[in-house]
Formats: structure tokens, sequence, C-alpha cells
């Protein structure tokens, strides 16, 4: 027994050191399992999601030009140009409306396209002046706690209701704007893009910055290096290696300012109007959808005529979108190099 209790008193912490080798690796396994499962799972859910949004996409493709095409067959191509009428003399002329509730309708969609891009381009330019210049102080002058303070509060400009900004537009900064420039028309394509731009000056100040900090060090360094300032070093060095994702926020803040609705809906007259003049009343395609959809008849000419707008609407959009991604995979590439 004492022989016996000695042996195993001397064998035991061997057995004990070899269980305690041992059981890690017989339990080690299932947590490996285990975490490579729930990888796995994660990665499944999150490549299905992708695939979701690949196949919302295509879908809202198929539902929009399955309507939007059936337009092409019941009303002349060449309606959505002009249409041709006989003056009060009997003589014909074309002209290029959108009134679709007339004896004689009309879907020209050149004054929808010329009212969008009037409210879009002068916001694009207003937003990219202050976006790009808040993007480099954000990126290359702030420091880390003014960043991190002044970032929060551009983008809460984003979550503004656009129904706000316009109500804001209509009722206040109309009056104002007619006062200082004396301008005909108090609701106009001018007052709708000062409107646009207060919402995408957050997406071009964001992805500005994104571009510049994308930028080197080694650039930033190799500048110094050769006795240049910090203005120099911006103006020649960062900003220059930057500009395909300068390039690409402009057009991302245009495409957000095509797809804008609700400012342009209230603030820009919805008079249906061909012209260059951003101080006049125009009409865009958000806003006739909008404001029409809700009241033709479903399956009409006017209906069909509607989706064939979004469908055009859509396509320029997504165009943009893509461009500006194209752009931007460009400027990493380069990068990286």
């Amino acid at each position: 027994m004492v022989e016996g209790g000695s042996l195993m008193a001397g064998t035991a912490p061997g057995a004990l050191r070899t269980a305690s080798l041992e059981m890690p690796r017989a339990g080690g396994g299932r947590p490996g399992r285990r975490r490579g499962l729930g990888e796995a799972a994660i990665e499944l859910f999150l490549r299905m999601n992708g695939w979701v949004a690949v196949m919302l996409i295509a879908l809202i493709f198929v539902f929009l030009f399955k309507e939007g095409v059936q337009a092409l067959f019941s009303i002349p191509l060449s309606d959505f140009l002009g249409t041709t009428v006989t003056d009060y003399r009997g003589n014909p002329k074309v002209v290029r409306m959108w009134q679709p509730v007339s004896e004689l309708p009309k879907y020209s969609l050149l004054p929808l396209v010329c009212g969008s891009f009037l409210v879009a381009f002068p916001a694009t330019l207003i937003a990219g002046l202050f976006g790009v210049a808040g993007g480099i102080y954000l990126a290359e002058l702030a420091s880390t706690r003014t960043r991190e303070t002044l970032k929060p509060f551009i983008e809460l400009l984003a979550g503004i209701p656009t129904v706000v900004i316009g109500f804001l537009a209509l009722a206040t900064l109309g009056s104002v704007l007619q006062g200082l420039l004396g301008t005909t028309y108090r609701l106009n394509a001018f007052l709708g893009a000062l409107g646009v731009s207060l919402v995408i000056v957050p997406v071009i100040t964001s992805l500005t910055e994104d571009a510049l900090r994308a930028v080197p060090d080694e650039l930033r360094v190799a500048a110094y290096g050769l006795g240049a300032t910090r203005a120099q070093m911006i103006a020649r060095v960062t900003v220059p290696a930057a500009v395909s994702g300068i390039a690409a926020a402009l057009i991302l803040g245009m495409g957000r300012a095509l797809g804008e609705t609700m400012i342009v809906l209230m603030a820009t007259g919805n008079a249906a109007l061909i012209t260059l003049n951003v101080f006049s009343s125009v009409r865009t395609m958000t806003a006739t959808i909008a404001a029409e959809l809700g009241a033709v008849a479903q399956g009409g000419e006017q209906y069909q005529a509607l989706f064939l707008v979004g469908s055009l609407l859509f396509t320029l959009t997504f165009t943009m979108n893509l461009i500006a991604e194209l752009v931007l995979e460009r400027m990493r590439r380069r990068l990286t190099l």
C-alpha cells in the first residue's frame, strides 16, 4: 500500500502534466470549429446581402424600364423632343413643353432635363466650393480634436429632412433672395440650387477628406524635405495627387443633386421651361414625378411617360455614380503603386 501509494504519488504529477497538456488540445478544437462555423456564417450572410443589393438594383431597372418602354409604343418618339402644333394663323410649329393634360398632350423631356441640370450644376458648384475647402481643412490643417468636433456637425447637414430645407427656402429664403438680387421670379432654379447645396456639402466634404487622407505621407515628407511650406505642399502635392478622388466627390454630389425631390419641388417654381437663366422658374424630373404620379390613371399615356422620365433619371444618376466609382478605383490603384 505504501509502495503503491508512493508509486501513485510519484506518477501523479506526470499524469497531471500530461492531462494538463492534452486537455486544451481536446477542448481547443471545439471553439476553433465553432469559430470557423461562425465566420463562415457571417461571410455567407454578408455575401447574400451583397447579392441582394445587386438584385434589388436589377429589379428597379426592370420595373422602371418595363413601364417606361411602353411609352415609346403609345407616344411617338419625336414627341419626347417636341410636339408639332398649329398657331392661330394655321402655320405648323414645334413646341417643346411638358403639358400632358392639355387638349393636345405634350411630352417633351427637354424642359425637365434642362431644369434638372440648371439646378444641379449651380448646386454642385456652390457645394463644391465649400465642400472641397472643408475637406482640405479637415484633412490637412485641422488638429485631431478639431476634426473630430467639426466633422459630425458637417455630416449633420445630411440628416436634416429635405422638406425642412425646402420649406425654409419657400417661406423665407425666396423673399430674401428676391429682395437682394431683384429677381423676377421669387421661386427659381438658383433658390433650389442653394437648398440642394446644403444637402450635398457633407458628401463632397467627406469624400474629399478621404481622398486627401489616402495620399501617402511620404509625399508630404518629401515636399517638406524640399523646403515647401504647408500651403505649397497642399496646392502642389496632396491636392494634385487626390484630384481623381475630389473629382469623384463632385460627380457623386451632382448625382445626389439630380436625385433631390422635395427641395426642388418647393423652391424652383415648377415651370417647365427651356432656359439657361438660373433665376428663372424651372421644373425638374424628380419634381414632375412627385407632383403628377399620384394623380394619373394607372397604365395611361401620362403614367407611362412619367415612368420613362424615371428611367431616364435613374440611368443618369446610375451612370454618374458608376463613373465616380471608376475614378475612385483609378485613384486607389495609382496611390498604391
